[in-house]
């Protein structure tokens, strides 16, 4: 079978020649690339990857193919897909069809043959960068052209994509078991997994839209907030910030996971700051500081927070005292946040994800023992002043 042919051209001019993979043309995004093994099904509908070329390490990709039960969203997000080889069969029990047939539906642009290790050794040594991937007649193109419209497409930085990948209308999760109360969740590009982990903790999970104002959060009388995972930039996601603190204001408890956490540093006063090549795969050791243990955690980020590490210090924003909670072993970034004096919480990784270590797990079940130790003192306060 002859393969129509394709190229990846990154921003500082560097190519590679391979095969079409998936859909063919052209496509633009920020190159990234992904250490995990497994889960390519989660990465592809992770809508936190919006905007963003995803580069896979591991060589051979799609041998177990697709399947209706493990998208963490209603579609593929990634604007395209690189993999060095694409798997000429489905062998999976739970496959419903091939990652390829998949792609081309969904119409997403791939390169396949090419060594996706030197690419993640470019990126590494330069830093992400914008990328377009070119296949069929698209591929033929004038290498110069190819760059200027590379060169030409649009930045991550200062990217403000909450409103592409955020539910257009609210939609709600029955609590499962015991019933704590409303959660307003903030759909920055919720992944699925995350639902299901809130809604099994017995939260009643109101996901909301990202325009939503303090005015519409309160009226459905929430127990907590969280705020969801997403892509974009944090430092042009300024209207999410004053929303969070006006929830942590109005002593909402809060939790936060990945955009979450980088919106919660901005509402606690600290700044934000693009990572070179970020974080992305489901290996990266984080350590908790309350405990020293451990943790293999799951990413997916490409801004962190900027905040002092191994100290207790008040909230530029004036949240009272605030703590970096859990730290990157691999490079000493902000992982979470644990503020003091109010409830609020936050952590940079995914503890739900589903093709990574659950080692973070116990997150959830924090924030729900948070939540009803909240309810709790509420009601008591409440008692009181009846008599």
């Amino acid at each position: 079978m002859t393969l129509d042919p394709a190229v990846l051209v990154l921003e500082d001019g560097t190519r590679y020649a391979g095969n079409a993979y998936g859909a063919t043309g052209r496509t633009f995004g920020e190159a990234v690339f992904a250490t995990g093994m497994t889960g390519y099904q989660e990465t592809l509908t992770d809508p936190s990857y919006a905007g963003q070329i995803v580069v896979m390490t591991a060589p051979h990709i799609g041998n177990t193919g697709v399947n209706d039960e493990d998208p963490e969203s209603s579609r593929i997000w990634v604007s395209g897909y690189v993999v060095r080889d694409p798997s000429r069969v489905v062998s999976n029990y739970r496959a419903d069809g091939s990652l390829d047939d998949q792609l081309v539906a969904q119409g997403v642009v791939g390169i396949s043959g090419i060594d996706t290790r030197a690419i993640t050794r470019r990126l590494r040594d330069a830093g992400v960068m914008r990328a377009g991937i070119f296949s069929g007649p698209d591929a033929a193109l004038a290498s110069d052209a190819q760059l200027d419209l590379v060169r030409t497409s649009a930045s991550m930085l200062g990217a403000n994509l909450s409103a592409e990948v955020s539910t257009v209308d609210g939609y709600v999760l029955p609590a499962e078991g015991e019933r704590i109360g409303n959660l307003a969740v903030l759909d920055l590009g919720v992944k699925t997994s995350t639902l299901r982990y809130l809604a099994a903790r017995g939260f009643e999970v109101h996901v909301l839209p990202q325009g939503v104002t303090i005015e519409e959060v309160l009226a459905i009388s929430p127990v907590a907030a969280f705020f969801s995972n997403g892509p974009g930039d944090p430092g042009a996601s300024d209207r999410h910030v004053e929303l969070l603190q006006a929830i942590l204001k109005a002593e909402v408890p809060f939790f936060g996971i990945c955009f979450g956490n980088q919106l919660l540093g901005r509402a606690l006063g600290f700044g934000t700051y693009k990572l070179p090549f970020g974080h992305r795969g489901i290996n990266q050791p984080v350590v908790d500081v309350a405990t020293g243990r451990t943790e293999i955690t799951s990413h997916n980020h490409g801004f962190a927070v900027d905040a002092p590490i191994g100290e207790i210090v008040q909230s530029p924003a004036g949240f009272g005292r605030v703590e970096v909670s859990h730290v990157n072993l691999n490079d000493n970034v902000v992982e979470g946040l644990n503020a003091l004096d109010i409830p609020a919480f936050s952590v940079q990784y995914h503890p739900e994800a589903a093709a990574g270590p659950h080692d973070s797990n116990y997150l959830f079940d924090r924030f729900r023992e948070m939540v009803l130790s909240r309810v709790s003192t509420r009601s008591t306060r409440d008692d009181e002043e009846s008599k």
